[in-house]
């Protein structure tokens, strides 16, 4: 999963990038309000985190002009501002949930993740594709109960396929929301991470549908039960 994080505090946004980066997302960073427009409204993320109080355009400005254009990502706000009127400004220019600073570490990781969940349509923390499980708290995958050793870009696939399983993901969507912006992106090894997916929860949960990319089911028999 890719994430747009807009903090203009430079100390901030290395201790939450990196904390993003530790909790298995892509992550990209604008510091201000016109890198930040540019980048939503060219690049495909999965969630926005969105500091309001930002340098030469202000992120409900920015928020405002993303949900006038159609682009409907989830955002989180973030801000120094506590009062309520604050808070209605915000949900009232398309935010999706509010976080005032300071803040844990560990909450914004939580409502980000129940933002993603929800946006997918999923009710339950834990993500299940039949005897296949992955928990985005813990960053874990496991298959009938064991465990699945994962690198960092393995996982990111799997969470992602997990989050849309059923439907067909092509080569390009994964490399879009697999790599940040600054990664050199080369689609022919989505195939390499795929097989090596593969050989770790099961061949036949992948499927390649021709032309058309990959898709996650269980195997047959299999409930998520």
């Amino acid at each position: 999963m890719r994430i747009l994080l807009v903090e203009d505090d430079p100390d901030l946004s290395r201790q939450l990038k990196a904390a993003l980066a530790d909790a298995g997302y892509a992550v990209d960073h604008a510091g201000d309000g016109e890198e930040a427009h540019f980048l939503g409204d060219t690049e495909p993320y999965d969630a926005v985190v969105l500091d309001l109080g930002l340098p030469k355009i202000d992120g409900v400005s920015v928020l405002e002009r993303w949900r006038r254009e159609g682009r409907s990502t989830p955002v989180l706000i973030l801000t120094a501002r506590s009062a309520w009127s604050d808070k209605v400004t915000g949900f009232d220019a398309g935010a999706d949930d509010y976080l005032t600073k300071p803040f844990h570490t560990e909450e914004l990781l939580a409502r980000l993740r129940a933002l993603l969940r929800r946006s997918a349509g999923h009710a339950t923390a834990t993500l299940s594709c039949g005897a296949l499980r992955l928990d985005p708290r813990a960053a874990r995958a496991s298959v009938d109960g064991e465990p699945i050793r994962l690198t960092s870009l393995e996982y990111r696939l799997l969470h992602y396929l997990m989050m849309h399983q059923g439907r067909v993901i092509s080569r390009t969507e994964l490399v879009e929301h697999l790599y940040d912006q600054d990664f050199d992106r080369d689609s022919n090894t989505i195939e390499v991470f795929v097989g090596r997916v593969r050989k770790k929860i099961g061949t036949d949960r992948i499927e390649t549908v021709r032309g058309l990319g990959y898709r996650l089911t269980a195997l047959e028999g299999e409930s998520d039960a």
